[in-house]
Parts: C-alpha cells; structure tokens; sequence
C-alpha cells in the first residue's frame, strides 16, 4: 500500500493525468501571474514517489517551488506503477511501456494546460531511464532536453544484489553520507520512499543492453549528472567515455558532477544548487528559440 499523500506547499497542488485510461498521480506548481516558458516534467527515482522533489525536509531545496519562480510549470509525475496507478499496476511496468504511458499522459497535460516552449525532461535514477526511452521515441510535443542524475551505463554493484536489496526497501546507508542530507530527511522519508514494483526491480540487468538501443535515438541535448558519493553507478572517466559515446546523434551532451551529494541529490543540502543548474542548462537549450524571436522581433543588441 503507498504511503500517505502529505500535503503540498502552497504554491504546489496534486493533479491527476490520463496516460491511456490510467490515472498518473503528479504535483504541478506554475509561474504566477504568467504563462510558463515550458514545463519541467520531474520523474522520480525508484522506490520513490514525486514528493521527491518537494523539498520535503526543507522547502528551500523544492524543484516545483524554485522552477516556477523562474517562470516554468514544473510537473512532477508519479510514475505508473506509483500513487494513483499502484492498484491498477501492482507489479509496475518496464521502462518501454512506462514511457508509452507518460507520452500520453503529457499529451493530456498539454491539452489542459500551457506549455510554452515544450517539454524538459528533468529525472533521477529509473526515471532517467524512462526519460531516455521517452526521448529515443521522438514525441509528438515538442522536447527541449534532457537532464538525468544518478543514472549511468555501468553499474557499480552487482544487479542481482541492487535488486534484492531493493525488494527489503531503501536503506539510508545507500545514499551516501547522511550529513549530506538536511535533519528530518528519513523522517519525512516514510512519505516518499515506496516499494519498488518488481517489473522495476527484474529490468536492472538488462539496463545496459536496452540503453545500447535507445541512446543512437536520443537527439535532444542532453545533460548527465553523477554525486560526488554515487554508488550505484561507476563514473570514472572511462566509464563515462563509454556513457556519453553511446549517444551518437545528440544535439549536445554534457557530465556534471555534484559535490557534497549522494545518489539521491534532490533531498540534500546539495539540491537547490543541482536544481539551478539544471534549469541553467534548460535555459541554454531555449537560447536558440530566444535568438529566432528576437530576430523575426527585428531586435538590435
């Protein structure tokens, strides 16, 4: 049974998105007083829910707070498998048919609210892996980019332990060091840590075969970030090298490595400032739209 929902900010309400018959639980906090530059659509981890990017122990660290007083609606999905879908997918569903789900419901999201320029992609750990099969597929709404942290090509342990550890739950030794993590982290951590569906847990293994067929697909620019005390993932610079050459037709790609963060960056002291670059990055993404509308404004420098 999924935990229960904790109340939002005030600047964040729950919704409910149509992905085919199926109801997505998400969070959506949108600019005041303006429509949205584009949508951040934020997808969790595994064994996590969308309160992930809440700020739940500091509401400093929100990402839906902080994009939208920079002008963007951010949307945090729960993804299938999670909240609302749980019921009606006690075992979850594998990335490839996840990410069927989140196209449509984002196609419902845009027929019910603005999106501005389009859609960015913002995901932690399974989420990113969700994303990147989203992005290989080419939606139909207009993607901006990517920006995916704690997920790689290499895993740093053994699958087959990450997945019966995960089945026993989330241990807070996995994250890293926990003073990176403000006081009251694993309290609230009873409102998002959930189980991981077991289709989640079973695809671990062939992670990296299924990245070796989506990644030539991926176009959008693309930006990958490691903690400082990743564990899962190896991120020595061969390993990396291995990573980002598999991405052979992206616009643009670019590492990033967080310090004083563990794999779960959006629930540390190290949040906002990850948070402010990935939003640098979304904003450099939107630069070449900004140049054509000034252009045709006939604006001088």
């Amino acid at each position: 049974m999924a935990p229960p929902a904790r109340e939002p900010a005030a600047d964040t309400r729950r919704i409910t998105l149509d992905a085919d018959g199926i109801a997505l639980s998400a969070l959506v906090s949108e600019p005041a007083g303006a429509p949205p530059r584009a949508v951040v659509v934020a997808l969790h981890g595994g064994g996590m829910n969308a309160d992930y990017f809440a700020g739940p122990a500091h509401p400093g660290l929100s990402l839906l707070s902080l994009g939208a007083r920079l002008g963007f609606t951010v949307l945090a999905v729960d993804r299938p498998g999670y909240r609302a879908s749980a019921a009606r997918l006690p075992d979850g569903l594998g990335t490839a048919e996840q990410a069927g789900l989140l196209v449509a419901a984002l196609d419902d999201f845009a027929a019910r609210y603005p999106t501005g320029a389009g859609f960015f992609l913002l995901a932690h750990s399974y989420g990113g892996k969700v994303a990147l099969v989203v992005a290989s597929g080419r939606p139909s709404r207009r993607l901006i980019g990517l920006d995916i942290s704690g997920c790689g090509y290499t895993y740093a342990i053994d699958p087959g332990q990450l997945s019966k550890a995960l089945e026993r739950g989330w241990s807070p030794k996995s994250w890293g060091p926990l003073r990176l993590y403000p006081p009251g982290t694993f309290g609230v951590g009873r409102g998002i840590v959930e189980p991981m569906p077991h289709a989640e847990r079973a695809e671990l293994a062939r992670w990296p075969a299924l990245l070796r067929t989506v990644a030539p697909g991926v176009e959008a620019p693309l930006r990958l970030t490691f903690a400082e005390h990743e564990a899962f993932w190896r991120h020595d610079e061969a390993a990396l090298a291995d990573l980002t050459g598999r991405f052979s037709t992206v616009a643009r790609i670019a590492v990033d490595r967080q310090p004083e963060a563990g794999h779960n960056i959006s629930l540390g002291w190290a949040a906002r400032s990850y948070h402010l670059r990935a939003l640098a990055f979304l904003e450099s993404c939107l630069v070449p739209d900004e140049t054509v509308l000034a252009a045709g404004r006939g604006s001088r420098p």
